[in-house]
């Protein structure tokens, strides 16, 4: 359907039923030739159509069992009664070529109340959109802060130059973990003391460090996890172990997670027992 969003302010639905088979030129032809002069000069179809006041009639109809039913659509720049008098004239037409015909108006729409709510509709979703792009950038930007700051507090410890929060040497306590990026989460969530093992040889640094604070190795839930865990029980003195859930790593864990683990951790005592 054509429509001229210049001159449209209303837009006329009218249903048609013809009894026999007629097509988009008959009706329109109807249209026009039933209601010259039913309405007077000023509001003559014919007229109201050169001075762009009516827009072109556009009509969708279908035939079925040797009759033929469809919609008319008629755009206007009328006002309210202007345009509803034109609605009520095409309900006259009572003859399709040499059919019997019944127009009926369904309803005349409000286009520029439809293409308000078009815009508002459209309109929440770009500020969504926005919204959204915003969100994310500034949460981008805090995260770019918080790691620039992560980075610059993350430090080389002892002879080993060990990956390390930067209160190792205050707290009475150490948390071991497997490697720099373990440290970085940690340091994410407020905790300053962890150290990192980087690989599997347990370093020197860690193993004096463990004979003098109390030691918690915190492993990923993996079979990585387990020989870290398995060779820090050998060479160093650990107090306590945590472990991440199954599958996790030390790394990948929200704040909630790390707590629970650390809450959780056992004597390594009882570690010892169950993994022998």
């Amino acid at each position: 359907m054509v429509m001229d969003p210049s001159t449209t302010k209303y837009m006329i639905k009218a249903h048609i039923k013809a009894e026999g088979i007629v097509e988009k030129p008959d009706v329109i032809g109807a249209i026009f030739g039933q209601t010259e002069g039913l309405l007077g000069e000023e509001l003559d179809l014919r007229d109201l159509q050169k001075s762009a006041r009516v827009g072109r009639i556009e009509v969708e109809i279908e035939q079925r069992n040797g009759k033929s039913e469809g919609t008319i659509y008629l755009p206007t720049s009328l006002d309210k009664v202007e345009t509803a008098i034109l609605a009520a004239a095409l309900e006259s037409v009572d003859r399709v070529g040499p059919c019997k015909a019944k127009i009926t108006i369904e309803k005349i729409e409000d286009v520029r109340v439809a293409k308000r709510k078009k815009v508002i509709e459209r309109a929440k979703e770009l500020l969504a959109e926005l919204m959204e792009e915003s969100r994310e950038e500034g949460e981008s930007i805090t995260e770019s802060v918080r790691q620039a700051v992560q980075a610059e507090e993350i430090i080389a410890y002892g002879p080993d130059r060990c990956p390390a929060g930067p209160d190792i040497d205050k707290s009475d306590s150490i948390i071991v973990v497997e490697g720099r990026r373990d440290v970085l989460n940690l340091l994410k969530h407020g905790i300053r003391n962890a150290i990192a093992v980087e690989g599997t040889s347990v370093p020197k640094t860690i193993i004096d460090l463990s004979k003098e604070k109390i030691t918690t190795a915190f492993v990923d839930g993996d079979r990585g996890g387990e020989l870290i865990l398995r060779e820090l029980l050998q060479v160093a003195e650990i107090d306590f172990v945590a472990r991440a859930p199954p599958t996790r790593e030390v790394e990948e864990l929200p704040y909630k997670l790390i707590m629970k683990a650390l809450k959780n951790r056992y004597r390594q005592s009882s570690m010892l027992i169950c993994t022998i």
